[in-house]
This record gives C-alpha cells, structure tokens and sequence, in this order.
C-alpha cells in the first residue's frame, strides 16, 4: 500500500496537519485541499487513490461534492470516506445514498482512520472469482461488479454490493453483526454495529422491487443470513 496517494479535503488546517501527519507515518502520500474548489482541481490534476472528505465545508458541502464525483466517469469509483460530526443515523444514511464508502465521526483515532483506509484500499486489491453467482433467479457478475434479477439491474452502493456479495459466497449460513463486520468491513475497523442494520435495510430496499427483500432473513437474537425463503 505504499506510495498510494490520499486527497485529504477539510477547511480546517489543524484536522488536515493531523490527518497528513499520520497519514504519512503510514507511508501514504497526502494532497489537501481546504475547499471544493481546491478538491475539484486536485482530483483533476493528481488522481487519488482515496478521498477523505469532509461533510461540512463552506460554499459547496461535502456531501453536494461527493455527489458531483458519483456522476462523473472519470471519479464516480474513487473511494471516499467522509469525515463527520454528524453521527445520526439519519445523517449517515445520507451519506451512504451520496456514495460514501466509509464514514468516521469525529473525534477520530488516527490509528482508527489508517486501520479503515488500508481495508478499503485491501478491498479495492483484491481479487474476486469472474464466476457469477447465483441464487435463484439473482445473477452477481464479479467481473462487471454487477447484480440482475430476472435479468434486469439491480442498482446497490458499493458497501450494500460488498455485503450481497458475502452473503452470496456463504448462502445459508447466518453471521452475528460481529463477523459481517470483520469480513465485510475488515479486522481492526472499529465502527458501530448499527452499522450492518443500516446496510441492511437498504440491501432489502434495492431488492424489494423484485420481490427478494425476504431473502436476506434475520437470525433473531443472532444476526443475518441469505436464504431463499420457504
């Protein structure tokens, strides 16, 4: 992961110093830029690998500025975590629906933030099977990063894709909140458990339009599992 390069965007030089300074104890290269407007020309000229990304920033927010880059082919896949104060359910499926790949509140661990980027970036590495996978009528293509039921697109986030994905690979078998964590989320990334109820909700609200809501089924007082129902 050496020599990756990570645009840091916050208005406040104090957070961009710390977060830099760590960063680079972590062998990861750092560009900043204390506005939108700054991000836009840096995410233009020097391409990075990851953003950190502030939600609240004056003139353009955050959240208004990941959306711009979701819809832009040349930066709708680079991963964003966002840096917020805002840590209400509402506020983090906010950002989830802007295409947020990870979020932090503030005050964070450093250590925290450096655990959960070399996730992303192991994530963004690794290699998947091109076999497709199946569950009755629901086809993932891992090669095309794609999901069709009865042939027709399913549109998921990249955090609730990750999540079809796994429990795909394990149909049947049902995960605590602990394991989805650690195997979706990775080891050593300390995020609330909310946060799987979160995600999914919203992979039962992509798959309700075809009647596979009920596919992922609760375990009740354990967790999750991928099942066709009865």
């Amino acid at each position: 992961m050496d020599n990756k390069t990570v645009l840091i965007v916050d208005d406040e030089a104090a957070i961009r110093d710390m977060l830099r300074v760590a960063l680079e104890m972590a062998n990861f290269r750092c560009i900043e830029a204390k506005n939108a407007y700054e991000a836009q020309v840096s995410i233009v000229d020097d391409l990075p690998d990851l953003v950190l990304l502030d939600w609240m920033m004056p003139e353009v927010s955050g959240i208004e500025l990941l959306r711009r880059w979701r819809r832009n082919p040349d930066t709708k896949k680079i991963p964003v975590i966002m840096l917020t104060a805002k840590a209400e359910e509402e506020s983090l499926v906010k950002g989830l629906d802007a295409g947020a790949d990870d979020y932090i509140s503030k005050p964070f661990s450093p250590r925290e933030l450096v655990a959960r980027i070399k996730t992303i970036f192991r994530r963004v590495a690794s290699e998947i099977s091109d076999s497709p996978i199946s569950i009755d009528e629901m086809i993932m293509d891992p090669s095309a990063r794609s999901v069709t039921i009865t042939g027709k697109p399913v549109s998921l986030g990249p955090t609730e894709y990750r999540l079809l994905e796994f429990f795909l690979m394990h149909q049947n078998r049902a995960f605590t909140r602990e394991q989805l964590l650690n195997n979706v989320w990775g080891n050593n990334v300390y995020i609330d458990e909310r946060t799987i109820d979160v995600h999914i909700r919203r992979l039962r609200k992509a798959l309700e339009p075809f009647g596979y809501e009920n596919y992922v089924q609760t375990v009740r007082g354990f967790g999750y599992r991928m099942a066709v129902p009865e």
